[in-house]
């Protein structure tokens, strides 16, 4: 497995795996909105995946409401087909990020290609890139019976910063914290 820039050239198997009922996102199911999105503009949708200067353009929230989008962009894993995606969000000149923002990395391997180690290489891979856009470490967050992904974050140098509860906007649930240092 490794990661791939987000292109036409894989953007068949992606949809394939949106039809399957995988979401991009590990809050609420989008695959209906990213796969219309795509059927309305794939070349436009590509372009969003590498988003550095989002001027003026927003993201929906799990409770509806719609928020500045951060800069960031994605990267899809790939053994031959798509295995799942990780992205990276940032605010520039510094590490601090909006308190609607459950953290700087996210990621999600298909159900049909988890426990494979997938989820860790590709967090491995994407830190240098979180070192290149001048962060000094990297804060994730996941759900507390979430095991599997607090070993991969672990096993990539991840800390337990804190329990915290996500507000609101994430139905109040529990988190946990991580945070990895780039240095």
């Amino acid at each position: 497995m490794h990661l791939v820039v987000p292109s036409q050239e894989h953007l068949d198997s992606y949809v394939e795996a949106l039809r399957l009922g995988w979401s991009p996102s590990t809050e609420h199911d989008i695959s209906g909105e990213v796969l219309a999105e795509i059927e309305a503009d794939a070349v436009g949708f590509l372009a969003g995946a590498d988003d550095r200067d989002p001027a003026g353009r927003t993201v929906s929230l799990p409770d509806g409401s719609v928020v500045p989008r951060l800069p960031g962009f994605a990267r899809w894993m790939w053994d031959g087909e798509f295995c799942g995606s990780i992205n990276l969000r940032w605010r520039a000149g510094t590490p601090d990020l909006p308190p609607h923002c459950l953290g700087h990395i996210g990621y999600s391997v298909v159900p049909w290609k988890q426990r494979r180690g997938y989820a860790t290489q590709a967090l491995r891979e994407m830190l240098p890139l979180a070192r290149e856009v001048g962060l000094p470490y990297v804060e994730i967050v996941t759900d507390p019976d979430n095991i599997g992904s607090q070993r991969v974050i672990e096993g990539n140098g991840g800390l337990l910063v804190e329990r915290f509860d996500k507000g609101p906007v994430y139905g109040s649930a529990e988190g946990l914290l991580f945070r990895v240092a780039l240095d």
